[in-house]
């Protein structure tokens, strides 16, 4: 089944919702950083997170970024999305085993414990817009739920979940956010709370075939919503050898001296897709005279 976000509103549009089928980008992701489960597991969480906010830009050329630093055994992660849900990340440490948690499942808090969340977006002006929070538990859903209480202050549920298959694939991932309207009634929020708390995970939720659609169904029992979007995700990176040309370029006069001087080709990879990027003496002699030409 292919990977979408819904977007809409409900309940007299008190509340506006993005929910989001995540499990082939989450496993693109996997096959081409090679990451262990848990570290999969945490990285597909932050990718379906990065999926639905991206939908939150209002503009094509809009980008946000999802950035985890810590003191766990993955030491960070980076996400990138935009308005299109096209949607890139990595982990710092990709290999990171850890045991099953008290509860039987992968540990991804204990991964990525002890740090910050930073959200970057660039909406197109002179500086982007840049917020930060304390990691509270690690689970990531708890994580965005304290940034949007304390830095965008939207009262906010988010809920994310990547399931593993035995052979370390990507059973089933996605994930909700919910947020409030200033206006929204106590009533609601009491209801919501309770639909809250009936509902089982995510991925138990998709794993029995039920849809985005059903999963925001099931949150607003009793109330009305409407779907106003339906947005193909996908993992996708940007970079080519034209863009890691200018990357080169940018480096500098002396730093391409140096590689010149030092006779060998030169690899450049790309972080979000393991592309790799090789670039001969030659080709180097040539991006240093376009280097010249540069005001």
């Amino acid at each position: 089944m292919d990977d979408y976000v819904i977007r809409g509103m409900a309940a007299d549009n008190q509340v506006r919702f993005f929910a989001a089928r995540t499990r082939n980008l989450v496993e693109t992701a996997r096959q081409k950083h090679n990451t262990s489960p848990v570290v999969t597991a945490a990285l597909g969480r932050l990718l379906t997170a990065g999926a639905m906010m991206g939908t939150m830009c209002k503009n094509d050329t809009d980008l946000i970024t999802l950035q985890i630093r810590c003191t766990g055994p993955i030491k960070g992660l980076v996400v990138t999305a935009d308005a299109r849900a096209d949607v890139k990340g990595y982990a710092f440490h990709g290999d990171v085993m850890l045991p099953p948690s008290p509860a039987g499942k992968l540990d991804v808090g204990a991964a990525v414990e002890g740090g910050v969340l930073t959200v970057i977006k660039d909406l197109g002006m002179k500086e982007p817009y840049s917020g930060q929070t304390q990691l509270v538990t690690g689970e990531i859903a708890e994580d965005l739920t304290y940034y949007f209480a304390e830095s965008e202050q939207i009262p906010t549920s988010v809920a994310l979940g990547v399931l593993m298959n035995r052979d370390n694939t990507v059973r089933q991932a996605g994930g909700f956010i919910i947020q409030m309207m200033p206006f929204a009634q106590e009533e609601l929020i009491d209801a919501l709370e309770t639909n809250l708390k009936d509902f089982s995970s995510v991925t138990s939720h998709l794993d029995r075939g039920e849809t985005p659609e059903d999963l925001i169904a099931a949150l607003f029992k009793g109330y009305d919503f409407k779907i106003e979007d339906r947005i193909p995700a996908r993992y996708f990176c940007n970079c080519s050898r034209e863009r890691v040309k200018r990357a080169v370029i940018s480096l500098g006069k002396e730093e391409l001296d140096a590689m010149i001087n030092d006779g060998e080709p030169v690899e450049v990879n790309c972080h979000f897709c393991n592309s790799h990027y090789t670039f001969s003496v030659e080709e180097l002699e040539e991006l240093r005279r376009q280097a010249d030409q540069r005001p």
